[in-house]
């Protein structure tokens, strides 16, 4: 992982084709490790989460090269490797396992991080999400907390939307415009021989939480879309 770690940082230091086109086939080599490594992270994922049996490295991996057609950021490349382990692959729109491994907080997010959950629900998806909250508020909070990560609020709405009613303690649930869970990580994770069996420790506990919301979100698609 360390040379991972390094190509990521001076990739960052260095974010222009020139650089990146003289250090392709470092490129490729690291590509390669971290292939491997989405790899077997899937397989430690399946082992206790099912409805990922048999997604592939691509279903969850995303290209390096970055579109700023519609940006300010006009930066070539993401500085950063990611992987999204769902149901039905990243595309899906279900809840699901994100890595993330950035070694300096670089040009999205704070650093390596772990979450868990989906990020810009469809409109019909959100509804079914906050009337699972409606309904079963309680269980949400005892999954949140199970997971030891911590609920994303960065994006959530001022006040309780309209037509929506929970009790006064669930109101940051309701109010949420997306459901993630986050768990930061330093670069010495990374360092350790058992660190993807470490972090799909930490995946297992958010599944009661993912399992719950990928519920919603499979009625929202059988009723709503």
């Amino acid at each position: 992982m360390k040379e991972i770690l390094d190509f990521l940082s001076e990739l960052h230091d260095n974010n222009n084709r020139e650089w990146f086109e003289a250090n392709k086939e470092r490129y490729r080599r690291v590509l390669k490790q971290h292939q491997s490594n989405v790899e077997r992270l899937i397989e430690l994922i399946t082992e206790f989460d099912k409805s990922v049996e048999g997604l592939r490295v691509g279903d969850c991996t995303y290209r390096i090269y970055r579109d700023t057609r519609f940006s300010k950021d006009k930066t070539p490349y993401k500085d950063f490797f990611s992987v999204f382990v769902a149901r039905g692959g990243k595309r899906s729109g279900y809840g699901g396992y994100y890595l993330h491994i950035s070694p300096k907080g670089h040009t999205w997010g704070e650093g390596s991080f772990l979450a868990a959950g989906n990020v810009a629900p469809e409109p019909y998806v959100l509804r079914s999400l906050r009337e699972e909250i409606e309904d079963n508020a309680a269980e949400m909070v005892a999954n949140i907390e199970y997971s030891g990560f911590t609920l994303d609020s960065s994006n959530a709405l001022k006040r309780t939307p309209r037509g929506f009613s929970v009790a006064p303690e669930y109101e940051h649930l309701i109010r949420q415009r997306e459901l993630c869970l986050s768990l930061s990580l330093d670069s010495e994770w990374f360092m350790q021989e058992n660190w993807l069996e470490r972090t799909a420790e930490h995946f297992k506990r958010c599944k009661p939480f993912l399992d719950q919301m990928n519920r919603a979100i499979e009625y929202a698609y059988e009723e709503y879309k």
